[in-house]
């Protein structure tokens, strides 16, 4: 038996000298080996060095694409780190985090939709949508740490600790072979003593590498929770991302249900050359065309027409528009407007009228719409339906 581990030493190399050969160069090694020592201590020995082998590649290889899954960007990646060995230098805590797509995506979308104002209904939109985008990047943080707390770091503690430790052990145990090697060719000249007891450091640094990588290969359990941990951060980033786009994606379908039930606008081009600024006997100055101020004043006051100094009468003028329906309406010597068209209410606050009742304007909302009153009622009508006899002051 000590010639099989004289033999099986002699030809063997430590772990760290199987990490820089190529694939043929360790298979031809494990031949060797194979033919040196016993059949049962060569596969134990080259099965445990194999798999910590492959576990240490595992890691070097699985840490940075994690790392990448999580920030896709490498040149964020590198201006972090950078930022972070300043701040150590520096003695500083700074925290800087990795700039998520979604939240960038959010911050564009609430800018515009600022600009377009919440009046608008896709400029409201964005906003919304906006919001929920960074709520997602902050979901995409927390998987980030937590990721890192439950994965990246043991992994990396592993690195560190127990396979730097194996690799030490590996070292020592190709020394101490090769001191045993020496002293056993030069037999006789040093004393068995000598050569005894270098073949028990050789066979208690053989027995410490072999039990450091069975530890290490034992744990698949602590390898497996930490997987686990990995999987139950991106679910609950998924799931959390899933609640917050779904909120979004129905609050988006009622307003594009509410928008459609709108009334239809249409667009009504108004010559330049034909509109003039006029100020009204109140005071109120306006623009509008003169038909418009033509046809507003007819409808109440009687023109004057001038006849020779000893004659002068009133003419009545008779109108050809449509007599309003609301024989009682109020003195256009107040804001007010004329219903061009029906309109009937389709939502709480707005109000409905006839085609030819007379509206007492209140305020204007937006270029579209006009809060009004009528019979004692107020609410809110479209523009589009009326036309204006005496505008609100500016």
């Amino acid at each position: 038996m000590e010639l099989r581990e004289q033999n099986w030493m002699r030809n063997s190399s430590t772990w760290s000298g199987y990490k820089y050969q190529s694939q043929p160069n360790k298979e031809k090694r494990l031949d060797i080996l194979k033919i040196s020592m016993h059949q049962k201590v060569f596969f134990v020995f080259s099965f445990l060095l194999k798999k910590t082998d492959i576990t240490h590649k595992l890691i070097l290889d699985l840490v940075p694409k994690t790392i990448g899954y999580l920030q896709p960007n490498p040149a964020y990646r590198a201006k972090l780190s950078m930022l972070s060995t300043v701040s150590k230098i520096r003695g500083q805590v700074r925290s800087v985090g990795y700039p998520q797509a979604e939240g960038i995506l959010g911050d564009c979308m609430l800018r515009y939709g600022n600009e377009l104002g919440a009046q608008s209904g896709f400029g409201f939109a964005l906003l919304e949508m906006g919001e929920a985008l960074k709520h997602v990047a902050q979901a995409k943080d927390c998987m980030d740490v937590r990721v890192k707390r439950t994965f990246i770091d043991p992994l990396q503690s592993l690195q560190h600790k127990e396979l730097k430790e194996i690799a030490y052990h590996l070292r020592k145990l190709e020394g101490r072979r090769l001191d045993f090697d020496y002293k056993k060719r030069r037999k006789g000249k040093i004393a068995d003593s000598e050569i005894k007891k270098a073949f028990e450091k050789f066979e208690e640094s053989k027995d410490l590498a072999e039990r450091s990588m069975f530890n290490l290969l034992e744990r698949d359990v602590q390898r497996m929770q930490h997987l686990s941990g990995l999987l139950e951060a991106v679910m609950d980033y998924h799931r959390q991302s899933h609640q917050i786009l779904e909120n979004l994606r129905s609050s988006l379908q009622s307003r594009i249900t509410d928008a459609s039930n709108q009334p239809k606008r249409e667009f009504a081009s108004k010559s330049v050359a034909s509109t003039v600024c006029y100020t009204d006997i109140y005071g109120f100055s306006t623009c509008s065309s003169d038909t418009e101020v033509t046809e507003a004043l007819s409808e109440k006051y009687a023109p004057v027409v001038v006849h020779p100094p000893n004659k002068v009468t009133i003419k009545a003028q008779m109108s050809d528009k449509p007599t309003s329906n609301n024989d009682n309406g109020p003195p256009l010597d107040q804001p007010c407007c004329q219903a061009l068209y029906s309109f009937q209410p389709g939502n709480k606050g707005e109000l409905g009228f006839k085609e030819g009742d007379i509206i007492i304007l209140t305020s204007q909302i937006d270029e579209n719409w006009c809060e009004g009153m009528i019979r004692g009622e107020a609410g809110l009508f479209p523009m589009n339906f009326v036309k204006v006899l005496v505008p609100l002051p500016q």
